[in-house]
């Protein structure tokens, strides 16, 4: 019989022995291109009460239990490193006699260190206490999968100043909308559906028939106004210190995922449009992953996240922030009726978007940076808008906080009396830069690196501010909508918009 080289014995690979000890557990796979994550699941174990609250909080009702199976996960690994470690000091002094005693390639041993036992016993030893140790490190890793995959799909902590709920507070206004009541008149010519059909701006129809519902064409003043918004948008970012970039649509879905962007979210919808890939083209002959999947951007926060994964941020560089317009494209946009009616919830649209990252502690500085650009642009814009300190319920996975902007639509004074949502920030602290490492080199040099914070913001969402202009702007007495002046530049120096005579 040939025996195997003590070397190939102890070469520690135990990808055989976890596939068969996890066939029958569900574990969390990352595919080998992906970021890895650095989880804080120490601080999860010393706080599961808060972890678990927050689920409750902010409606995670299926995580909240994570926090306490993190630590049942956690003993149980600590009782298998507790239980192998004999193997493991056995293992290692049988390496040290086979080291010294005379190899099969002929070279001769030094005198210390004599084997008791002949090669050949030892390395039938050894090959045991390898299954063994295998065996072991597979129920480890099983162990640290689970771990890793609760912990990500934990949301993050939520801010102090967030409302605990689902109800926001009013934090103020940009120019208070004039109080009359409603007519049939509003919610007629004053709908911009009506408008932009009649003005031949927009065509649902043709759109259904190309794409479905949920889709639209933007025509003549209309696709006029949804660039110059886009580039007045990206104009007052710029002048705010936001360097420009344009960011890609199709992104891995695991970066999708490492920034808290699930495909479905917590009521079972589906929230994000994944690219169909045959079997065959995702795997490759070894079983390895060839083409990890990917899906549609519902938002350039996900590209821009996605920028600095697995990259070393020098302080110096801090706070980085970036603006820039995409086409976002979002799955689940709402039931169909008079609430969704038009361009106020559809399936593709143009946004510009602000991101930033900043060193710890620096978030609110950057966070307020991003508030005086949605500020400026809406005010310049005269739609009328509300401020909202929005509660937990409404908090993204990876937010802590979350301030909202809505315009009143006077077509919509039956819903919500009016308001809708126009733009978002949030503070996102580590959450996403642990998932994507992304790490940051404080300036001094015997300081270890750490985890920057992100946030995030809207500068402008093109379909619900077209929407808002169109019906704000509109001019009974000449029958007209009445164009921003910020935004003439664009628009070919026109300052209304008139139905064309046929």
């Amino acid at each position: 019989m040939i025996l195997p080289t003590w070397r190939s014995i102890f070469t520690t690979s135990a990808a055989t022995a976890r596939r068969t000890f996890s066939s029958t557990v569900s574990l969390w796979s990352r595919p080998s291109i992906a970021p890895k994550p650095t989880l804080n699941l120490k601080h999860i174990r010393e706080n599961p009460e808060l972890y678990s609250q927050t689920c409750v909080d902010r409606n995670y009702l299926a995580q909240r239990n994570s926090p306490q199976e993190i630590i049942q996960k956690h003993e149980q690994w600590k009782e298998i490193q507790r239980n192998s470690r004999t193997l493991r000091e056995k293992n290692n002094d049988i390496r040290t006699k086979l080291s010294h005693a005379k190899t099969f390639s002929g070279i001769e041993p030094s005198d210390a260190g004599k084997p008791s036992q002949d090669d050949g016993d030892l390395l039938r030893q050894a090959r045991d206490l390898k299954a063994e140790l295998q065996k072991i490190e597979a129920q480890e890793d099983v162990l640290n999968e689970r771990m890793e995959y609760l912990a990500m799909n934990l949301p993050n902590l939520t801010s102090k100043e967030t409302p605990i709920g689902a109800e926001p507070r009013l934090l103020g206004y940009i120019r208070e909308p004039p109080q009359h009541p409603t007519t049939t008149h509003d919610l007629t010519w004053r709908n911009h559906v009506h408008i932009g059909t009649e003005f031949d701006l927009l065509d649902f129809s043709s759109a259904g028939t190309t794409s479905g519902w949920g889709w639209y064409f933007l025509k003549n003043q209309g696709a006029l106004l949804e660039h110059a918004l886009t580039q007045y948008a990206i104009k007052v970012a710029a002048n705010h210190g936001f360097s420009v970039v344009s960011p890609p649509s199709i992104v891995y879905s695991h970066i999708a995922n490492a920034c808290g962007f699930l495909p479905r979210d917590q009521g079972g919808e589906q929230q994000t449009y994944a690219i169909a890939q045959k079997e065959e083209d995702t795997q490759s002959s070894t079983g390895l992953e060839r083409n990890p999947g990917k899906s549609l951007a519902g938002t350039a926060e996900i590209p821009f996240a996605g920028m600095k994964a697995n990259t070393v941020l020098n302080e110096t560089q801090l706070p980085l922030q970036i603006v820039g317009a995409s086409r976002c494209y979002r799955a689940e946009a709402g039931a169909r009726g008079a609430e969704t009616k038009g361009l106020y919830r559809v399936h593709e649209f143009t946004k510009v978007e602000m991101f930033a990252w900043t060193r710890g502690g620096g978030e609110q500085v950057a966070f307020d940076s991003m508030l005086a650009v949605q500020k400026e642009i809406l005010e310049t814009l005269g739609l009328y808008c509300r401020i909202l300190e929005m509660p937990s319920q409404d908090l993204s996975a990876s937010a802590i906080r979350k301030v909202d902007i809505e315009a009143f639509f006077p077509s919509r004074r039956g819903n919500n009396e009016g308001w809708g949502e126009v733009t978002s920030a949030s503070i996102c602290t580590d959450y996403q830069t642990r998932r994507l490492n992304t790490r940051l080199k404080p300036a001094g040099k015997t300081l270890k690196s750490e985890f920057p914070s992100t946030v995030n913001g809207t500068a402008l969402a093109v379909p619900r501010v077209l929407a808002a202009i169109l019906e704000n702007g509109w001019n009974e007495g000449e029958k007209c909508v009445k164009i921003p002046p910020v935004l003439h530049p664009w628009m070919h120096e026109e300052r209304e918009i008139r139905k064309k005579s046929r």
